[in-house]
This record gives C-alpha cells, structure tokens and sequence, in this order.
C-alpha cells in the first residue's frame, strides 16, 4: 500500500489531465511518427514569443538553459526546469523513506506519477510568478494586466510539456520526453554555436578576428576566448570534439558477470554492469539542485538585497549587474554552483572552480547511490529479476542471496564511480568552454546512445515478434 503522503494525491489523479497509455502495441513507424511530432510541437514552442513581454529583456539564466531546454522570452521560458525539480525532490524523498512507495506496485507507480504532476504543476507556477516579481520582463506595475497573461501562458506551456513526455512515456512514442528536449535543445546551441555568424559566435568570432573592432579581437581571443566568455572559442571547438568522444568510449566500458541459465544446462550469458551505470541521471539532478540554488538566490538578492549590503543572504550569492548585460554572480554559494565557462575564467579564479567541481563530484556521487534504490537498480532488485528470468551464477547454487552478494561487490562501486567520472566530464568540459556546456554535451550524447540502443531493439522486435520474449516486453 502507498502510504499516507501519496494517498493525498489519489482525489487530484481524477481531475488532472492524462495520456492514455495505448490499449494496442504500437508499431514501430507510429512511434517514430509521435516522437518526431512530439519534438515539433517543442521546437514551435520554443519559438512562440510570450504574449506581453518586451523585445529588450535580460536573459540571466543563459548557461543554464540549454540543460533544460528552455527559449528566452517564449513558451518554453521554463522549458523542463519543472518537471526535473519535481522529479528530483519526490526521488530524493522517496529515497530516504520520508515517504513510502514501492515502485514494483502499480498502484504507487500511479500515485507517484499523480504527485509528479501535481509538483510539476506547483513549480511552474512558483517559477513563473518569480520571474515575473523578479522583474525580468519589466515592473509588476508596469506590466499590469500582461503580468497575469504571461503567468498564464507559463502555466499552460508548462502543462503542455508534461503532457508532452508523458506522450512519450506511455509507450506512444520512443524513450522520454524529456530526454528528446534536452537532445534537441543541446544540438541547437551547438549548431549554432558553430555555425551562426550573425549573433557572431565561433565563426563570427574568426570575422571578428578580421574586422577593425574596439576592442581590437586578436588571434588569443579566438583560440582561447574571452574572459566575458561571450565568443566560443577553438579550444572550446576542440573540447567538444574530444568531450564527445571519451563519453562515446566510456559507454561502451562495462563489467560482464557470467550468468547460465538453470533450466539450459551449458548455456552460458552474461549480464554486463556499465561504468556508467546510472546513466546520466546524477548530473541531471545536480544541475537542477544548482540551477534552483542560482535562480532563487537571485530572485532574493534582486528583491531584498540589491546592494549586497545584508550579511547572510550574502552567504546565499551576491550579484553585480555590469553594463548592458545581467545579473552575474560574484560571491556566496550562487558563485560556486556556477561554472567557469572557460579557461581564462578558471585562470582568475582557481579555487572557484575546484569547489565547483568538488560540490559537483560530492552531489553526482550521493545521487548515483540514491537513485539505485529509487530507480530499481540495486543489487537486491537486480537479483530478483534474474532469478525470476530463471538465471544463475555457475558455481553458487540457484538463490537469490548469492547473486545479491556477488552484485553487492560491483553495483555500488560502479554507480558512485560513474556518478564521479560524469561530474569530472561534465565540469572539466565547462572549464574548456565546450560547445552547448560539459552538462550539456554529457547529457546529449547518452541520451543519443540510449537512442540508439532502444531503436535497435525496437526494430528487432518489430522483425522478430519471439524477441520481445527475450526482451521482456
């Protein structure tokens, strides 16, 4: 049974809105035809400018939007920022046994996904209306009416993008939803970060390189960039280049545990345990712990401390606006969950970027132990599921104890292992000025990878209807 906190969201499950799961399977060229929809109606949102807002407004959380897929100034002002937090904090709870739920059930499977929503809800429209106080789009006064359309929209778009990944989930389509944003969202700033000369980027920065600009822009500039970290540079070029080819390599590393199988005597398997066994979620959830610590944080400095004058929200950051940009972060803990975005920033700050990287590492690995639990990918479930598929260790009698011993002494140190190897990728890439952000380029290219495990099985299924036995679909 769920316990009491997630029955509280049982009468709510009845008047939220839902995607169906398909009373049919789903054929392989269908999915293909809802993911690729799903991706469309993304890309229109985020192209669909807020109704009320001005042409001239800041963008402070720059760094931070491509990990969540999010356009300033439209629809997908928010992008998945939401539903990520939501997700984090019900996982992290339902991690430390604050609250009851037994995800083998499918009655706190519903639940759980009912409370999802419900959060996902609350946030977006926490995050809305703090943007709008914040005075991102202007003065609550002068916005006047505008300020409740824009909430509105946010509200809307941000429900839209639920139902969206839900979409997805149910088995209409192919992997997540979320996942298919963030892919698309970090291959749009990568491609325009290459090949964009009109916001001059990297390829306007070599033709600033040409041109009689003041400042002048030198040979150094384009190589290494510039300590505004507005241009990518070559060796940000570079790093990208080689960032997505250590993660490609580490995907493929993996521990293989013999396995037979008990009712096929000589028949020999194997079952392989990944380095990065938990994928990439890790630096997910540590990036929206971040991304809310630099949000809120800002959202009180500009409302109670604007001068930096108040000793302990300084703790929480402190901020200067420079001329013709944004809210920057210059001390307390927003500055040190912010990551260097190139080597001239590491040069003028190294102990920033140790620390950054250090609370990096610290969180990665805390999430990877929590979400073999909460994810169903602890030794003890992972024991349970061979059992039931009737396979054994050779030479260890056919119990669960056994196999639950044997992946004790791999799956805990593979996961906190993993979880370290992607923040150290993930920051160091940041600290070269990687195209679309290390988080980004680590995100991007699992997720493609996963892609590209699951169209292959789903092909096989489709040609070999006896595979999904295999397979357990």
């Amino acid at each position: 049974m769920a316990g009491r906190f997630l029955n509280l969201f049982k009468p709510l499950g009845r008047i939220l809105p839902e995607i169906k799961s398909p009373e049919r399977k789903v054929k392989f060229n269908e999915k293909i035809f809802w993911t690729a929809l799903v991706l469309v109606v993304f890309l229109v949102m985020s192209e669909v400018p807020l109704y009320g807002i001005g042409s001239d407004i800041s963008d402070q959380f720059g760094a931070l939007r491509v990990i969540f897929a999010s356009t300033r100034g439209t629809l997908m002002e928010l992008g998945i920022g939401p539903i990520v937090t939501a997700g984090l904090i019900l996982q992290l709870l339902a991690g430390s046994s604050l609250i009851q739920c037994d995800m083998g059930k499918p009655e706190d499977r519903g639940l759980f996904t009912v409370a999802s929503k419900v959060f996902s809800i609350v946030l977006t429209g926490v995050q809305a209306g703090a943007y709008i106080i914040s005075g991102m789009y202007g003065t609550v006064t002068d916005l006047g009416v505008a300020a409740i359309i824009i909430f509105v929209q946010l509200i809307a778009a941000g429900i839209v993008v639920m139902l969206l990944d839900e979409l997805v989930q149910k088995g209409w389509g192919l992997g997540s939803g979320i996942s298919l944003f963030i892919m698309a969202g970090v291959a749009q700033n990568i491609f325009w970060s290459s090949f964009s000369p009109s916001t001059g980027l990297f390829v306007g920065a070599l033709e600033q390189l040409f041109a009689n600009t003041t400042p002048p822009f030198t040979m150094f500039d384009w190589v290494v960039g510039t300590q505004s970290g507005i241009y990518p540079s070559l060796i940000g070029l570079i790093a990208t280049v080689a960032t997505f080819l250590i993660i490609i390599y580490l995907n493929g590393v993996r521990i293989e545990l013999p396995m037979s199988y008990a009712g096929y005597k000589g028949f020999r398997s194997k079952y392989p345990i990944k380095l990065l066994y938990v994928s990439n979620l890790p630096v997910i959830f540590a990036a929206a712990l971040f991304a809310n610590v630099f949000f809120f944080s800002q959202l009180i400095w500009s409302t109670s401390n604007p001068t930096n004058s108040n000793m302990w929200l300084n703790w929480l950051g402190t901020y200067t606006i420079p001329e013709g940009g944004s809210a920057t972060p210059t001390g307390g803990l927003a500055y040190y969950v912010t990551a260097p975005h190139n080597i001239l920033s590491v040069g003028a700050d190294p102990i920033r970027a140790m620390v950054y990287l250090g609370i990096l590492v610290a969180f990665c690995a805390v999430f990877s132990l929590i979400w073999l639990e909460v994810g169903g990918l602890g030794p003890s479930t992972v024991a349970k599921q061979l059992m039931d598929s009737g396979m054994q260790i050779p030479g260890y009698r056919r119990s669960g104890r056994p196999i639950e011993a044997v992946l004790k002494r791999y799956i805990p140190v593979v996961a906190v292992l993993g979880g370290i190897i992607v923040a150290l990728i993930a920051g160091i890439g940041d600290f070269f000025g990687v195209f679309g952000s290390g988080t980004g380029i680590l995100l991007a290219v699992g997720i493609v990878y996963q892609y590209y495990e699951l169209l292959m099985r789903e092909r096989a299924a489709e040609m070999y209807p006896a595979f999904r036995r295999i397979i357990g679909e």
